[in-house]
């Protein structure tokens, strides 16, 4: 009998350890990031269909169940489709959409990005209490009581485990905005605003701790308070066990260890919902209660998963509605217009923004870039959408008082963005990014530039020459105004450019030497709404336009130029 005993309590001693080292489930995370609109599957800026959005995702949904998964967004939504401007700014008494989709999912919860803030306070002010659930950014700090604006973490209860949810911004939104669009709040850096909250999440005793971070992921080593500062806070701020991250565009997944010596899964997730993040836990029980997780993670090819017909059914009446918005006819165009021809000089698409601006302001120069790296409009009919074509981002028109000295700096700083410096005619001429080898890096048959082309700003209004065999800081040399009156280095001139570089954004106006703090005294007006709206009504108020390169710029040794475009348009957009 005492030997039965013994072995009865061997057997169950065996089975409780058993219990306690098997893997009691699996918990799916899915999370995405820079949606920009792309909420339903329909381009309205290109008026197509497409194959992937959050209809992909309603299937998942359906079929998994919401209380077998949490359900995340990072940022970035809110901007960047017609959908969502329609709902912005047009139709602001209905529910958002944003808010309507995302709750119908089931989302958990949300981070604020920085084209959310851009959105002004109206707009994600009305989201975030429309949301069933927390809109999270925890260093986007009130300045009237040094609280979070936001939410800065939730704890949610899943599959019995408890997880906490935690959000950041990257805190470079005042480098690009104007302080009304996020007043009363300033943005703090990354990395002490993790490790002033990691306490007090650690006293709810999570079994998981999720990042999720409107932030590229950037260096391990930055100090924190960069635009991309993912990395920075999984090394040296322990506790997090997987981080989502964004606002870069890119797909990435690495594992890094922190200064505790613990493993950190960071998942980078792309943008415009072709891609789903995912991170799977498996979790096991422990004796106290806890669970112990092991984490794995995946980007999911959006389009891999069928459509929801149901979801597309409930919002059949709001595609509808904003297709009947964009097609709008509100003028005619006598020409095609393309931004390929912005990257080697005066372009007709730029130049017609540059007009735009001129004769909204009344200003003397305008300084524009192309925003898209490859679109165009056509000859005939203007509708609404190729509005968002041509003015991608809802910036505000400034007009500002600049010096010659300050204007020839600022177009430097683009040049040197743009252009690299030719020693020989069969030398690359744009600025690309590298492969291993040395050649430009190719991905699905053509080449990368190095920097984005919203950074690569023309004026109008004054005669230049760009030298591309000249070094970077002295490749522009500014001639006249363009009616032939001296352009002088320290005279002030009123310029008209937009709210986003103005504040910052890309570098040219610090360069320059016009601080954040400078930029104040030197605005001599801005405009209520934002860019695209002006842009709309200055064509409506025409009727028909006919856009041609006007401004009145080079790009030296002219030979060299005509060349570097014949060979670097192919290698940029291929053959077609």
């Amino acid at each position: 009998m005492k030997l039965f005993r013994i072995q009865l309590y061997i057997l169950i001693s065996a089975l409780l350890a058993l219990s306690c080292s098997r893997s009691d489930g699996v918990l799916e995370i899915y999370a995405t990031t820079d949606l920009h609109g792309m909420l339903l599957p329909y381009d309205n800026t290109e008026g197509e269909a497409t194959d992937h959005s959050l209809a992909n995702l309603a299937t998942l949904v359906a079929e998994t169940g919401n209380d077998n998964i949490l359900l995340l967004d990072n940022g970035d939504i809110l901007q960047g489709d017609p959908l969502t401007y329609y709902y912005n700014f047009i139709d602001t008494t209905r529910k958002h959409i944003v808010a309507d989709i995302l709750d119908y999912l089931g989302y958990d919860a949300a981070t604020a990005g920085n084209h959310d803030i851009e959105t002004g306070h109206p707009v994600y002010d009305r989201v975030r209490m429309q949301y069933t659930f927390p809109l999270l950014a925890a260093n986007a700090v009130s300045t009237e009581d040094g609280r979070p604006y936001f939410e800065p973490y939730t704890v949610i209860k899943r599959k019995g485990m408890k997880i906490v949810v935690f959000g950041l911004i990257t805190p470079s939104v005042p480098t690009w905005l104007p302080g009304s669009l996020f007043s009363g709040i300033k943005f703090e850096p990354m990395v002490a605003t993790a490790r002033q909250w990691m306490p007090e999440m650690m006293e709810e005793k999570p079994d998981l701790i999720v990042g999720l971070f409107h932030s590229g992921m950037g260096r391990e080593d930055a100090p924190g308070d960069d635009e991309n500062s993912t990395m920075a806070v999984a090394v040296n701020v322990p506790g997090f066990d997987v981080i989502f991250c964004g606002h870069d565009h890119r797909e990435e997944i690495r594992k890094v260890v922190n200064v505790a010596g613990d493993s950190v899964l960071v998942i980078d997730g792309g943008s415009r919902a072709f891609t789903l993040m995912n991170a799977s836990v498996t979790h096991t029980r422990q004796p106290d209660g806890t669970y112990s997780c092991n984490v794995d993670g995946r980007l999911i090819p959006m389009n891999s998963i069928a459509p929801s017909g149901e979801f597309i059914s409930r919002y059949k009446d709001v595609s509808e509605q904003i297709n009947r918005y964009t097609s709008e006819i509100i003028g005619q165009s006598e020409a095609t217009v393309t931004t390929r021809d912005a990257f080697f000089g005066p372009s007709a698409f730029v130049d017609l923004i540059h007009t735009i601006q001129l004769d909204i302001t009344g200003a003397q120069i305008s300084l524009a870039a192309p925003l898209s790296f490859d679109q165009s409009i056509s000859k005939g009919d203007l509708r609404v959408r190729d509005m968002f074509k041509l003015y991608r981002f809802e910036n505000f028109l400034y007009t500002v008082k600049m010096t010659g000295s300050e204007i020839d700096r600022h177009l430097e700083h683009a040049a040197g963005l743009w252009f690299d410096t030719m020693e020989d005619r069969n030398d690359y001429m744009l600025k690309y990014r590298y492969d291993d080898s040395g050649k430009p890096l190719m991905v699905n048959g053509t080449a990368r530039l190095r920097n984005q082309s919203y950074n690569f700003d023309s004026a109008m209004g004054i005669s230049y020459t760009v030298d591309v065999t000249r070094p970077q800081g002295d490749m522009v040399t500014i001639m006249s105004l363009s009616d032939g009156t001296p352009f002088l280095e320290t005279e002030t001139y009123a310029v008209a450019v937009n709210s986003y570089r103005a504040n910052g954004g890309g570098g040219h106006f610090p360069d320059a030497g016009i601080t954040a703090g400078e930029l104040d005294r030197r605005i001599v007006n801005s405009t209520r709404r934002d860019m695209r709206f002006y842009m709309t009504e200055w064509i409506r108020e025409r009727g028909t336009i006919n856009p041609q390169p006007l401004s009145d710029w080079k790009i030296i040794p002219e030979d060299w130029a005509t060349a570097a475009k014949e060979r670097e348009t192919k290698l940029l957009f291929g053959y077609n």
